[in-house]
């Protein structure tokens, strides 16, 4: 079972903005870890009441009803159709204030601990993410997401889909489908219930989406949030350059300043060998697993 029932899983705080303490953050996450990871097709969780009931519901009433000048509308079939995705730079201040939140180091610290996946960065330009909304005769075919943001050249990890949508019935349709690795059998149906939230890997093969047409009334719209979570691919140092911060003094500086200078450029030498011999020796250990002692 991979369904968590709380009543505001985050505690946020938002009498001055969104506020959540990071160190609790990553405790919450952590509880849900296992959970997660063993979670069929693939790693993921459904959370019901997932933020503070008030934050819910101030984030459908700052949902904007009005086309924005930045507006993205998809009449793509099965590729995307009817649907609207929304900046958080176009809407009002309360709304960018809450998207500052999930990219803030309290929802990284929650996400690296439920998934286990360290040095997750979030998306300041909210690529393909941001409001979605889709209107009635709208889908969005089976899919596994794009893997790597070119523009960031980041690898993207995890997926949050939070849904704000009050009322919904089952004959709307709408449900979030999880298919296996082969597409062979659909393994899961998540409602996109008010306050409801969905974490998931976005592997090559985690494969989603809602693909049969919506059949909303004309004034219902499945509305959400899309936060998207990616890591760094490694830079390699083979030679073990320092890549930390250089401190230089001035060619007048006194006599003090230039001999700090110095201390810190040893320093940071040091640092810099100290590092590539323990890449090394991990490089080493890592063979030595694989082939066994030489």
């Amino acid at each position: 079972m991979n369904t968590i029932t709380i009543d505001g899983l985050l505690p946020i705080a938002h009498h001055q903005g969104l506020q959540l303490d990071v160190g609790l953050a990553r405790e919450i996450g952590m509880a849900g870890m296992e959970a997660y990871a063993f979670a069929e097709p693939f790693a993921h969780t459904v959370i019901d009441q997932f933020l503070p009931s008030d934050v819910a519901n101030e984030l459908l009433a700052h949902f904007p009803a009005e086309a924005k000048p930045h507006d993205k509308n998809y009449e793509k079939g099965y590729g995307g159709q009817f649907k609207r995705q929304i900046s958080p730079y176009g809407c009002d201040v309360w709304m960018q204030s809450a998207f500052a939140f999930f990219n803030s180091p309290a929802m990284l610290a929650f996400l690296e601990g439920l998934t286990n996946i360290k040095g997750l960065i979030p998306d300041p330009y909210f690529a393909g993410g941001g409001l979605h909304e889709i209107s009635t005769g709208g889908m969005l075919g089976i899919h596994a997401d794009f893997q790597v943001n070119e523009a960031l050249q980041l690898r993207r990890r995890i997926n949050v889909l939070i849904y704000l949508n009050k009322d919904w019935k089952p004959e709307y349709g709408g449900e979030l489908e999880l298919w296996d690795k082969t597409m062979q059998q659909k393994v899961k149906s998540v409602a996109p219930l008010f306050n409801r939230c969905v974490i998931f890997n976005t592997d090559c093969d985690s494969f989603h989406g809602h693909p049969d047409p919506l059949t909303t009334p004309p004034d219902v719209t499945r509305k959400s949030i899309a936060l998207y979570y990616y890591t760094a691919q490694a830079i390699e140092n083979a030679v073990g350059e320092s890549r930390h911060t250089l401190y230089v003094a001035r060619p007048n500086d006194t006599p003090e300043n230039i001999a700090q200078a110095k201390k810190l450029a040893a320093k940071r030498e040091k640092r810099a060998k100290k590092m590539h011999a323990e890449n090394t020796t991990g490089i080493i250990n890592k063979l030595k697993k694989l082939f066994g002692s030489w």
